[in-house]
């Protein structure tokens, strides 16, 4: 049940909520390129630069939580706007800084927390609140969408920026593109008292009693679980993934062709997690999305590498690689309602984002003391199988809670 209150159109929010996951995620996804540029220059090792990429995820993860907490209570503008200035300071920090230290507070923790107000989220919130829960997994397929084709969109141009202008600049040029984020939040901007969806969730649960009751219900953490492995597998391959095609002999031009073609099929990928999951279990999708990314996993490493091999594995990967986010997230909202849904979505992401910080960080901790990314791609495939295993027992119905009796 949908609040007859709903002020926002459907194509207001998908289109703003779009373009802003498009430029927040686009720009992140490219950020493999700069390893080998920015640690040849500075001398660094890729541990150093995988560590603060690592810090990144971890700070998106946590701050995540308290971005949903303030989006839910003060809407969604407000936050947006103050993720985009962080963002543009991080963007630009990270091409100035000196030292490890700075590079791992401004790529690390500033664009971290930029990232924690200006994606999923904090567009979620504002899709639970104002559109239909009959069409809740559409829509958010719709968004994750946005921010696969941001990938395909963005990498190139991040590719060619660094080719032409140099990493220094092309940083600061993308600190300047993301400040398109400010204006396009006045698109999600909510009255102040947004009406809130009935759909199992109580108007006057607190903030404290709606985690409470989230981290006591199993099928929550068996979705954080879940999406540890997502963040691990897709942080390590995106961000490693160009120079492990670097370390076999293949051009840097196949890397971003790889990152490009991830993007564009995981434009597919998503869109049709969230449409299947309006008619499908949504755990059953979720299994199946982290076996097949074990068993295409597997594939990459047993058959000869090429070109042909890499642009093989990226379209499958594609399909995969975002497509864990509309039914996690539709679960969320199903489960506890959408009253605090940014919130609870931000828990379960800082799951996600303690894998990815574990996937890019080992990359780096393992390649330094081995000279090979070997032993991470093996915890790639055994986690994707038991990511699988996880998602099956997950209750989807709204959770019970006794009806207040009348006085």
């Amino acid at each position: 049940m949908h609040s007859p209150g709903q002020t926002l159109s459907t194509k207001q929010v998908l289109l703003c909520g779009a373009l802003i996951v498009t430029l927040s995620m686009g720009i992140r996804h490219g950020f493999g390129l700069w390893l080998q540029p920015i640690t040849q220059e500075q001398g660094w090792t890729r541990q150093t630069f995988s560590l603060a990429i690592a810090i990144q995820n971890l700070s998106w993860g946590v701050m995540g939580v308290f971005a949903g907490m303030l989006a839910d209570k003060l809407g969604a503008f407000r936050v947006l706007w103050i993720g985009a200035l962080l963002y543009a300071l991080g963007l630009a920090g990270m091409a100035l800084s000196p030292t490890p230290l700075l590079f791992a507070l401004t790529a690390g923790v500033l664009i971290g927390a930029a990232q924690a107000g200006t994606t999923y989220a904090v567009i979620y919130g504002v899709i639970g609140r104002q559109i239909p829960a009959e069409r809740r997994s559409w829509a958010m397929g719709v968004a994750a969408a946005a921010g696969s084709f941001g990938q395909f969109l963005m990498v190139p141009i991040e590719g060619q920026l660094i080719a032409r202008l140099g990493w220094h600049t092309a940083l600061m040029a993308l600190a300047a593109v993301v400040l398109l984020i400010v204006p396009l939040a006045i698109g999600l901007r909510e009255p102040r008292r947004a009406p809130v969806a009935t759909d199992g969730a109580h108007r006057d649960q607190t903030i404290v009693q709606a985690v409470i009751e989230a981290f006591k219900y199993p099928s929550f953490g068996l979705l954080m679980a879940g999406y540890f492995v997502c963040g691990f597998q897709v942080v390590f391959i995106g961000v490693h993934m160009p120079s492990y095609l670097k370390d076999k002999g293949l051009s840097p031009e196949v890397a971003s062709y790889a990152l490009a073609l991830i993007g564009l099929f995981n434009v597919v990928g998503t869109y049709a997690a969230g449409t299947l999951g309006q008619r499908l279990a949504k755990r059953k999708i979720l299994a199946f999305i982290y076996l097949a990314r074990a068993v295409a996993i597997t594939l990459f490493l047993v058959v000869p590498l090429s070109p042909v091999s890499v642009y093989v594995f990226a379209g499958v990967m594609g399909m995969l690689w975002l497509s864990t986010i509309p039914p996690t997230n539709a679960l969320v909202a199903q489960i506890f309602g959408v009253a605090h849904l940014s919130m609870l979505s931000g828990f379960v992401f800082l799951g996600h984002q303690v894998g990815s910080f574990l996937g890019v960080w080992l990359g780096g901790f393992l390649y330094d003391r081995t000279g090979s990314y070997d032993v991470v791609w093996y915890i790639a495939i055994a986690l994707g199988v038991f990511a699988a295993l996880i998602n099956l027992p997950v209750k989807e119905s709204a959770i019970a809670r006794p009806v207040p009796q009348p006085a």
